[in-house]
């Protein structure tokens, strides 16, 4: 039987969804029985909360701001426009797949309008969601305290770009003024819940799209010839949580970087290139030579573009899109300037 797909979003209508009756009728609307608790529950857990609603945004926007639950919805689409558009900009925005969200509605129209456009998007009726906090796409394996303040993450991220947009200059100089420290640390048993959860989330930014189970991690972890290392990142705004992992295979002459991903969330902070770059610096000083395995998922190109813009060249490939990079390592390799590079005195001795 097929797994089903972990759902990251969940997109809500607003009349006779997430209030019973509608509001341009009534302003006396109220909170449909126990669903603030799921919202809350499900917040918890890291799963984010968005809206979209045919409704008139000041008002709606003022009642949800009344009933207390305004907070846990990020990039509300509140407007006249088919519902569709909503949803791609929800998923736009924050980055993740289209199948990665769940659409809920009390019109079985536009349940199907959005399905309609989005073959991949995930639906429920909204007299379902008493059953939502039990559904086993919405329980993930491990809550974790990144997982646990993922909404505000999100809500710190709207305020960089906000900042990103205002901002008159070059990126990089964008970049600069955000005063990002990023930390590399070879994981220790406190980390492979998360690094699990990175390995099952992260698509766009995986370099083979391979998912790891906890076991699997922890045995890596005290494998004499792996190094597991985990990245954070932080600035001004504050922090990332844990965005990043690597898992390199020390060979005699080579290290074979076997697994390389970044959550989508720093895809435009270069924050993939600092922990490569930390990588070929490190075998570069033990004398050795890297492999990088890649295979196509179809949704991880910026990752083969990652290799190739770090001076990868590809050795071999198969019909089933596993491409293994080469690098001599013969060229000095740098940090990007923006960003300053923290890691545990003593590290890889």
């Amino acid at each position: 039987m097929e797994k089903l797909k972990d759902i990251k979003c969940i997109v809500w209508d607003l009349d006779h969804t997430i209030w019973d009756g509608v509001l341009l009728e009534s302003a006396d609307v109220q909170l449909k029985p126990g669903l603030k608790e799921v919202i809350e529950k499900l917040d918890q857990r890291g799963i984010l909360h968005s809206v979209a609603s045919k409704n008139d945004a000041e008002l709606a926007w003022a009642k949800l701001n009344e009933l207390g639950i305004a907070e846990y919805f990020l990039y509300p689409e509140i407007h006249w426009d088919a519902k569709s558009v909503s949803v791609q900009r929800i998923q736009q925005n924050i980055n993740i797949g289209m199948d990665a969200i769940l659409f809920v509605d009390d019109q079985p129209f536009e349940l199907e309008e959005v399905q309609s456009v989005h073959a991949d998007i995930q639906v429920l009726h909204a007299d379902q969601y008493e059953a939502m906090l039990d559904d086993p796409r919405l329980m993930p394996r491990f809550i974790t305290a990144d997982s646990a303040c993922r909404r505000q993450m999100y809500q710190a991220d709207t305020l960089r770009k906000q900042a990103e947009e205002q901002y008159e200059g070059p990126s990089e100089q964008f970049l600069a003024t955000l005063g990002m420290k990023f930390s590399i640390y070879e994981a220790t048993e406190d980390d492979l819940q998360r690094a699990e959860e990175l390995t099952v989330r992260t698509n766009q930014l995986n370099a083979t799209g391979i998912t790891y189970s906890y076991e699997e991690l922890h045995q890596l972890m005290t494998s004499q010839d792996h190094m597991l290392l985990v990245c954070e990142l932080e600035d001004k705004y504050g922090t990332y949580g844990k965005i990043g992992l690597a898992l390199i295979h020390m060979q005699q002459k080579v290290w074979r970087l076997n697994m390389l991903l970044m959550s989508c969330r720093v895809m435009s902070r270069g924050a993939g290139s600092v922990l490569l770059t930390y990588i070929m610096r490190e075998a570069q000083k033990q004398g050795k030579q890297m492999l990088a395995d890649f295979r196509d998922t179809g949704r991880n190109r910026m990752m083969n573009i990652s290799y190739r813009f770090a001076g990868f060249k590809q050795q071999s490939a198969d019909q089933e899109g596993r491409v293994l990079f080469y690098h001599d390592l013969q060229q000095a390799v740098e940090f990007p300037d923006y960003i300053e590079v923290l890691v545990p005195e003593g590290q890889h001795q």
